[in-house]
């Protein structure tokens, strides 16, 4: 096993850790469950059937969509659910923008609208890109987030460059292992965390860059947590005993069936609750669900599940483009 980080960031992390860890081909693994898409599995679900099938066809749920941006021009902290894994949050006056994507992921058609006109990127001091999956690194939302704000800061994981760099100045991004924690002039804390997942963006480059969340926290005391795309694992817990518990846990708890294929990627509505809880976290924030098509549940199913599961004093279901206060 080989190990790399950023010689340049600092790094508060488990007992004995050395760096995220590397296979023997410079690739990146995660901590406890090395993953590798294997082509016979993605045709093996695709060619199975859906038992869920009829009930997707005649689904006619999406989630309430909020148009009003007036929170733009407002100085008070809050924060925003875009859709999918898109967030706006201001903080002590700082605006973090959390993987945009404004409209179709790539070929991935979107199917609840982006809530408003796409200028978000003007408002926003940071940009946080978790990994380079097209649902969350979108290179057209990218290019207009660089010609609207050509001074944003990227903050990201190990060899994203190799994609930003086409978007943004090399000397605008910075690049983070994992337990890292970001350069910034702002009284801001940004760690970049581990999670369980992988990365892609053609046949020759999988697991080539680094995937992973966010720890965000400010002199205001609030604090997120930004999971990221992760199946279930131990590093929530370990997240718990090195960082201050998050106001607001942003977790993910869709596109999980089959379970077979998407556990090593994604948690079930159960799982994440469960991870939350493994975090310590305050008020759980439920995402990735509702704007993209990716498995084989209706697009209704992960946050019925979820109210099923979760302790309504500890959970938050946000609208669309409709701020939440801080």
């Amino acid at each position: 096993m080989l190990f790399t980080l950023n010689p340049e960031l600092e790094t508060y992390a488990p007992e004995g850790w050395l760096g995220t860890p590397l296979d023997s081909n410079g690739k990146f693994v995660n901590l406890n469950y090395p993953f590798k898409p294997e082509f016979s599995k993605l045709i093996q679900w695709q060619t199975q059937k859906n038992p869920q099938k009829a009930q997707k066809k005649s689904e006619k749920w999406f989630p309430e969509v909020f148009t009003d941006n007036s929170f733009l021009f407002s100085k008070d902290d809050c924060f925003v659910w875009l859709g999918h894994s898109s967030f706006f949050i201001r903080m002590d006056g700082i605006g973090l923008l959390i993987d945009p994507v404004f409209g179709n992921a790539s070929i991935v058609p979107r199917k609840t609208v982006f809530p408003y006109a796409d200028e978000i990127g003007k408002y926003a001091q940071f940009l946080l890109i978790s990994h380079d999956h097209r649902d969350h690194c979108d290179l057209p939302s990218l290019k207009k987030i660089a010609i609207q704000n050509p001074n944003i800061q990227v903050v990201t994981g190990l060899n994203m460059k190799s994609v930003l760099t086409s978007v943004f100045a090399k000397d605008k991004i910075q690049e983070a292992g994992w337990y890292q924690k970001y350069k910034l002039p702002f009284d801001l804390e940004i760690w970049f965390l581990p999670s369980r997942h992988w990365s892609r963006r053609s046949l020759s480059d999988t697991n080539k860059r680094l995937w992973g969340g966010f720890h965000i926290s400010s002199i205001s005391g609030h604090s997120y947590f930004f999971m990221g795309d992760s199946g279930y694992d131990t590093h929530f817990s370990s997240i718990s005993h090195l960082f201050k518990k998050p106001s607001f846990a942003f977790m993910g708890i869709g596109a999980y069936s089959p379970e077979w294929f998407m556990h090593s990627s994604h948690m079930t509505p159960e799982s994440s609750w469960k991870a939350f809880n493994d975090l310590g976290g305050e008020i759980f924030i439920p995402m990735h669900y509702g704007t993209f098509d990716l498995a084989d549940e209706p697009m209704c199913e992960p946050i019925e599940r979820l109210k099923a599961v979760a302790q309504t004093p500890n959970l938050l279901i946000p609208t669309i483009g409709k701020p939440i206060w801080i």
